[in-house]
C-alpha cells in the first residue's frame, strides 16, 4: 500500500514556552514542521478541497496549541500531536518537528528541536 504525506514547513510562531521565567516573559520564536501521513487518492481524482486535508485548518490547530504556554518543546510537540489527530482523525501518522531559535543557554547555538513520530 502506498503512503500519501502532506507536509507544512517552516510554520513560524513568537511564543512563550521555557523552564525559565524568562523565557515566559521575553518569549521566543519556534518553527514547525509536519509530515502528516493520510490517504489523498481521492482528492488526486475530484481536485475538490473537501476531499483532501485542509493545510489552512491543520496551521489553525497548531497555533491555538503554540499559544498555550509548555515548559518543554518535548511536551509542545506532543500536544500537536494530539490535537491534530483528534481533531483529523483521517490523519494515519505524524511526525512534527518543533525547533525553538537561539534557546537561552551559555554560548551560542542556532536552535533545539524535537522530532516525535506517531
Amino acid at each position: 500500500m502506498t503512503m500519501d504525506y502532506l507536509q507544512l514547513n517552516e510554520m513560524k510562531f513568537f511564543a512563550y514556552h521555557g523552564v525559565n521565567e524568562q523565557e515566559r516573559i521575553v518569549g521566543n520564536t519556534y518553527l514547525v514542521n509536519l509530515k502528516l501521513s493520510l490517504d489523498m487518492s481521492k482528492a488526486c481524482q475530484s481536485d475538490q478541497l473537501e476531499d483532501t486535508l485542509n493545510y489552512a485548518k491543520v496551521y489553525k490547530q497548531v497555533a491555538a496549541v503554540m499559544h498555550i504556554p509548555c515548559n518543554l518543546i518535548e511536551h509542545l510537540a506532543e500536544k500537536i500531536c494530539r490535537q491534530l489527530r483528534h481533531t483529523f482523525p483521517e490523519i494515519q501518522g505524524i511526525e512534527v518537528k518543533v525547533k525553538k531559535c537561539h534557546p537561552p543557554i551559555v554560548g551560542i547555538m542556532e536552535s533545539a528541536e524535537v522530532i516525535l513520530e506517531r
